[in-house]
């Protein structure tokens, strides 16, 4: 997808050099994060990322299971490429409803900055507690890490689906 200058597509491994430059570069890591690192992660989410001009602006890590996305990285460096973070939550959205997914969580970092928390009730996420939440969708926070924090969440659809067809 392309809008403004900006190009929003999934992430292949020939890309895991950039990736992982991006991610140093953005949060000056001591850690650094290699091409393997990348190329791992590659395993167990998805990724998508955003360009403008030929360079990494955005990056989102999510995975679909049980019928809902769960969205566990989200990286946009300079922080004020919010276009960017809209169409990577955009492009993941439409593909997790292509999924059927129910819903989508948001999994942040803890601590949650305020400007992150509402730049993201700016795009529909809504915060919920751990307990209120359905007992499948308790298994995907907690598969992610999860205790009895509060998710930022968005249904995709107003019906759940209880058993299946």
């Amino acid at each position: 997808m392309e809008q403004d200058g900006l190009d929003v597509r999934r992430a292949k491994p020939s890309d895991a050099d950039a990736i992982a430059a991006f991610v140093n570069r953005a949060l000056r890591r001591a850690d650094a994060v290699d091409r393997q690192r990348v190329i791992e992660r590659f395993a167990s989410v998805g990724l998508l990322v955003a360009e403008r001009d030929n360079q990494l602006v955005g990056l989102l890590g999510w995975q679909a299971e049980n019928l809902v996305a769960r969205v566990s990285d989200l990286l946009i460096y300079p922080s004020q490429e919010r276009q960017a973070a809209r169409a990577l939550l955009l492009t993941m959205e439409q593909n997790a409803r292509e999924l059927q997914c129910e819903t989508i969580l948001l999994l942040l970092p803890t601590p949650r900055p305020v400007v992150l928390v509402e730049f993201c009730r700016g795009v529909g996420y809504e915060p919920r507690a751990y307990a209120e939440l359905p007992k499948v969708w308790q298994e995907a926070a907690r598969d992610a890490g999860l205790k009895n924090e509060s998710v930022l969440l968005k249904k995709l659809k107003t019906d759940r689906v209880i058993r299946p067809l």
